[in-house]
């Protein structure tokens, strides 16, 4: 009985991950919470709509790292606090605040679905003041 058990739990496991969809928007807000360009990057399209306070552009998925890389840095990120997520037709967003050291930006961040995954299509950030 405990054998059969185990065994019905595990194929249940099995299955159920096979629904779970790798990398989403729950990973993309964990990445902003920690300021982390690197592990945001890995969701991002082969070109990405970047909208900051002092540029924006559509940048290669390089381009866009190091963007991001250096707006993170320069601005110390201390956290980000999720105000909305949702469906969108073909992906999902999340608006919310990113928090950092010298103040607070209003971010939007746009997947789409490509594939069987998900990815970053756009983000932007604009100043709270």
């Amino acid at each position: 009985m405990k054998a059969l058990l185990t065994s019905l739990l595990a194929a249940t496991m099995i299955v159920m991950s096979s629904f779970a969809q790798p990398g989403g928007i729950d990973d993309v807000i964990g990445a902003l919470k920690s300021g982390d360009a690197s592990g945001l990057s890995k969701f991002f399209d082969e070109n990405v709509e970047l909208t900051l306070p002092v540029k924006s552009d559509s940048y290669s998925k390089a381009q866009a790292e190091v963007i991001l890389k250096d707006f993170f840095g320069n601005n110390g990120v201390k956290g980000f606090e999720l105000k909305h997520k949702g469906d969108s037709p073909g992906g999902h967003y999340c608006i919310g605040t990113l928090q950092t050291k010298s103040g607070n930006f209003r971010a939007h961040v746009f997947m789409k679905s490509k594939g069987s995954k998900e990815v970053v299509k756009e983000i932007r950030f604009q100043s709270i003041e």
